[in-house]
């Protein structure tokens, strides 16, 4: 069956996009995962990949042209398929027909508002879940910064919204009180469904939600039948500790439960500030487990003389079982799909050297002594892989089936660790940074990414990407490609240990490094000649400076 893919909102603004580029044409296979065009939106031109399979049937974008988002971009189906139905039904249709079913929608449309009770007031804004990153499909709300009845300032941080790719602020474009709110704490809704009301003070909301769509009003009811459940549960259990031994549900952000569970504390002990008992960040933070119990006194010779002298048993301790279910947050099923797509469709290789670090460790030192001025060994690495890879081509590259991009720019991924998963910020165009301007890139890049800062564009466009375990002292690893790349680096931790020198055995000072290739860009060969030359660079880094 013909499906329709539709331009996609590409960015939290994005009102309208630009297709730049075709990347498949009227009758090429298509798979999950292909790149079908490059998209201009407000903020970058950025790959838009298929999520269907099938062949292209339909391309209601041309090159160059630009069109609202929603607007039919292409269609996917059978080969042969008969789409002239979906065609007629708004896709490319004459003008006199575009017009006639422009008219046609006005008349709905004036019929909903006068059954729903007029047109939106002026000053009144409904404020949708907003499309965060390029394949993000629906959003959590991890919290709200702001409350029913407070005042907005266009520029406040109104919620934090987690999406497939990290947790994000998410700041109001309007001035007014917020009404109403459409998606509460750790809910999950589709992008575009209401998230707020923003107006004036003693704005009907209802009415309000009405005139919008059907669909909002339900909403409503639908989050009130939730709250009416939850202040249910709040007067049937003053306690929240109580909702585990009766089998009832505890209430907790998903944020609480996974900091609860990273600490292993019993949510069933935390008492919640949030509405209706809800246990939120702020109260795992506090918790404090109370005292453990008194140890028990030894028995006296006595009493054992006694136990000894009766049959020994040969029972063993019983314990409970318990399994709990965690929902995965987006960044999780994100983090999945990406990786075992490229896991299971990019044949890996792997290859490792050992690199003498005794030059490198003298060469850090002698920088940082200078004022104002930190270099860390995984600064001196991205360098080194940045000259390599402009030394070898072939492995700053990508897969595009019939094609094969390579990359006249180096933008180098590095891969940061965050509460809730993996994310890799990009230091563009690292080749032509200095030392010290790696390393501030990767501090500001890192903090940003950990403190929930960091935007989308700022994680999109890597050539080539870092993975560094070695702080956690791993002496050697493998890591999956981050597609569309074509090599990971892994870093392992600095060795201390024996080494031969000119026929001696000294002590020396040495790091394993291990490059995964995708074999359809990058055969063994190249992949051995990227590493020589990394070697060379890391130990030699005088050569990094000039």
């Amino acid at each position: 069956m013909a499906i329709v893919v539709n331009m996609p909102r590409l960015s939290d603004t994005m009102e309208e996009g630009t297709v730049a580029k075709w990347l498949k044409s009227v009758g090429d296979k298509i798979e999950e995962g292909d790149i079908l065009a490059e998209i201009e939106t407000d903020k970058a031109t950025m790959e838009f990949e298929s999520f269907n399979e099938g062949t292209l049937l339909h391309i209601g974008i041309q090159e160059g042209d630009t069109a609202p988002v929603d607007s039919l971009l292409a269609i996917i189906g059978d080969e042969g398929e008969d789409i002239s139905a979906l065609l007629g039904g708004g896709a490319s249709v004459s003008e006199s027909e575009a017009k006639s079913a422009e008219e046609e929608v006005v008349v709905e449309d004036n019929s909903e508002e006068v059954q729903g009770g007029g047109e939106i007031p002026e000053g009144v804004e409904i404020v949708k879940m907003p499309r965060l990153s390029d394949t993000m499909e629906e959003g959590t709300v991890a919290s709200w910064l702001k409350k029913v009845g407070d005042d907005v300032e266009e520029g406040d941080i109104l919620a934090e919204i987690e999406t497939d790719k990290a947790t994000m602020e998410f700041e109001s474009f309007y001035n007014g009180k917020l009404l109403y709110i459409g998606i509460q704490e750790g809910e999950s809704s589709p992008v575009d469904a209401v998230l707020a009301v923003i107006g004036p003070e003693g704005t009907d909301v209802d009415a309000v939600l009405s005139n919008k769509s059907g669909g909002a009003k339900k909403s409503v009811s639908k989050n009130t039948e939730k709250e009416e459940e939850k202040s249910s549960v709040a007067s049937d259990n003053n306690e929240v500790s109580k909702s585990v031994a009766d089998g009832e549900r505890i209430f907790a952000s998903p944020l609480a439960k996974k900091i609860a569970a990273d600490k292993g504390i019993d949510l069933a002990k935390v008492s919640g500030s949030g509405d209706n008992g809800r246990i939120i960040k702020k109260d795992i933070e506090n918790y404090t487990p109370s005292a453990s119990p008194a140890p028990v006194a030894a028995p006296s010779v006595k009493t054992e003389n006694a136990i000894a002298s009766q049959p020994v048993s040969m029972a063993l301790p019983s314990g409970e079982e318990g399994t709990e279910e965690v929902k995965n947050s987006n960044m999780r099923k994100a983090i999945a799909k990406a990786l075992g797509n490229s896991k299971f469709n990019a044949p890996h290789f792997y290859l490792t050297i050992e690199v003498d670090m005794d030059n490198a460790k003298a060469s850090r030192a002698q920088i940082n002594s200078l004022p104002d001025t930190k270099v860390s060994f995984n600064d001196m690495v991205l360098k080194a892989c940045a000259m390599a890879l402009r030394k070898h081509p072939q492995v700053n590259t990508s897969w595009n089936g019939d094609t094969t991009k390579q990359h006249k720019h180096i933008h180098m991924g590095v891969a940061v660790a965050v509460d809730e998963g993996l994310v890799v910020p990009v230091v563009k165009h690292a080749d032509l940074l200095g030392l010290t301007q790696i390393g501030s890139a990767v501090k500001d890049l890192a903090g940003k990414a950990r403190n929930k800062k960091i935007a989308p564009s700022e994680m999109e466009g890597s050539t080539f990407t870092v993975s560094n375990l070695g702080m956690f002292g791993i002496l050697e690893f493998t890591s999956i490609i981050n597609q569309p790349n074509s090599a990971i680096l892994s870093v392992g931790a600095i060795v201390e240990k024996p080494v031969v020198k000119n026929g001696e055995i000294v002590v020396g000072n040495t790091m394993k490094l291990t490059l995964a290739c995708d074999h359809r860009t990058v055969d063994g060969a190249v992949g051995a000649q990227f590493l020589q030359t990394l070697r060379y660079f890391v130990e030699n880094p005088v050569t990094m400076l000039a």
